[in-house]
């Protein structure tokens, strides 16, 4: 009877849990599925899943809404690494202002970071100053999804949070040059940098009506 007593204790505890974390589960969860499904394909196959599912501008023209949800699953580099920097930024995220304002953040940080990269991208190819094969640029990875969640748990976060945050940004930036390119208004530091502004906006936004409709932080 204690036993069955304790495990009726621990699942309410458990799925509390998952329902107060779940953008942050579910996300992880996600881009590892994706991430065992890309390394078990043939390099011909990855090639092309990659092309169908980057933002480039010409994807963005033709199938905006697919591209930009399946591009934010399919890290390139340092696959290992990604389920790490993902969980450390997206919990953090949930544990400052909650699921859904966490996953609103996090969409608008990849949306509009990807507009506003891949638009600089368009409107310097009509204009000449770019090829026109830069409408088919490799775009994907869930770094704008990441950046966004850090941005929230730097500004709103307890002080593990922000550590956590601080080190994750630390680890973008110095490692995986997330800013390189800045000069040049490269797709990815423009993206990034604007992901990064978003987050703080949108997850401010929404961070100021969870302190006010809510009694305590997660």
């Amino acid at each position: 009877m204690p036993l069955i007593n304790r495990a009726g204790d621990v699942a309410p505890k458990l799925r509390a849990v998952f329902v107060r974390h779940a953008a942050a589960w579910l996300y992880l969860i996600g881009v590892c599925l994706a991430e065992l499904g890309y390394v078990l394909l043939q390099p011909s196959d990855r090639a092309a899943l990659l092309r169908g599912a980057s933002t480039s501008v010409q994807n963005l023209t033709h199938h905006p809404v697919a591209s930009l949800i399946a591009s934010a699953f399919f890290p390139t580099t340092f696959l290992l690494a990604w389920p790490v920097l993902i969980a450390l930024a997206l919990f953090g995220a949930t544990s400052a202002i909650g699921s859904w304002r966490t996953a609103v953040t996090c969409a608008a940080g990849q949306v509009v970071g990807t507009l506003v990269s891949e638009g600089i991208v368009a409107y310097r190819i009509s204009t000449g100053s770019l090829p026109h094969a830069d409408r088919f640029l490799l775009d994907v990875g869930p770094s704008y999804v990441v950046v966004a969640a850090i941005a929230v748990g730097l500004l709103h976060g307890g002080w593990l949070v922000r550590a956590a945050a601080a080190v994750d940004l630390a680890l973008l930036i110095f490692v995986g040059q997330i800013f390189a390119g800045m000069s040049r208004l490269e797709v990815a530091p423009v993206g990034h940098l604007t992901a990064l502004i978003t987050g703080i906006v949108v997850g401010t936004a929404l961070a100021r009506r969870y302190t006010a409709n809510s009694p305590c932080h997660y």
